[in-house]
């Protein structure tokens, strides 16, 4: 004997049934687009976070330089400046790593509420993702930055 699932509509839904396998099918690969959905806004935290870095950390440098070359009498309003990109550009990427593996966390939760109750199939895991890899790979390239530029700290300190 089958077992029927009730839906939320107080429909019954038959396994084996053509539209229950289909509607099943396609909500497990809406899971798949959503998780790809937050790898997207992952990236563009990624290029904003990396440009506000490199920004600040190369107008650093720039003023920096050309103080001990003595071309400026002083520097550290524009020093101040590349400091607050690049700590501003690291906490937005921390926040949105954070961010990320939250929502990523309760998706996964979601969707094992929904395999157990049979409402989509479990055949696939969700892979790595690699743009959160990317994500701490920079963050910590921030960390260093700062250290750099407040701690004068490393070759560029």
């Amino acid at each position: 004997m089958s077992e029927n699932v009730i839906t939320q509509a107080g429909l019954q839904a038959v396994p084996g049934d053509v539209a229950v396998e289909l509607s099943a099918r396609r909500t497990g690969m809406s899971f798949q687009r959503t998780r790809m959905s937050a790898d997207r806004t992952l990236m563009s935290v990624i290029r904003t976070s990396l440009s506000l870095i490199s920004f600040g950390f190369t107008i650093y440098q720039l003023f920096e330089k050309a103080h001990q070359a003595e071309i400026l009498k002083s520097s550290v309003a524009a020093r101040n400046f590349g400091q607050a990109l690049v700590l501003l550009g690291t906490l937005m990427l921390g926040l949105g790593i954070v961010y990320h593996g939250r929502f990523m966390i309760e998706l996964r939760r979601e969707r094992e509420r929904m395999k157990a109750d049979g409402l989509i199939h479990g055949e696939s895991a969700f892979p790595v993702s690699l743009t959160l890899i990317t994500a701490v790979a920079l963050f910590a390239i921030g960390l260093f930055a700062i250290a750099s530029t407040v701690f004068k700290l490393g070759p560029f300190g």
